[in-house]
């Protein structure tokens, strides 16, 4: 791992625990002595749902980005077929929508579930 890596690492695990440090279950500890639970069945479900959804956007906007990307320096390259190359990444790009917002739908399923 490169020193880029370590540091999104680093900051990824410090905006989670912020995050758990803001739930009010946490914060408001002494109030909840006789709950003492750290995470509810239901509270569980927010935050598993939360993730994915954002993981899925992630990787959604990884995928489109890399192939705008790779579609430029193709009609780059070869002008002549840039037709060709916006359809075919036009096509992609929107099955990969597709699947994302599949992926968001499901984690807000799991946010919504009683």
């Amino acid at each position: 791992m490169d020193r880029k890596q370590v540091y999104r690492l680093a900051v990824g695990f410090a905006a989670v625990g912020v995050a758990i440090l803001a739930m009010p279950s946490v914060a408001f500890a002494q109030e909840a002595a006789e709950k003492a639970t750290f995470l509810t069945s239901q509270g569980a479900a927010w935050l598993g749902g939360a993730i994915g959804a954002g993981l899925a956007i992630i990787g959604g906007a990884a995928g489109i980005g890399r192939i705008g990307g790779s579609a430029v320096e193709s009609m780059a390259r070869q002008p002549a077929a840039a037709g060709q190359i916006s359809t075919a990444m036009i096509i992609t790009a929107a099955m990969i929508e597709g699947a994302t917002l599949f992926a968001v739908v499901v984690g807000m399923l799991a946010v919504l579930k009683a």
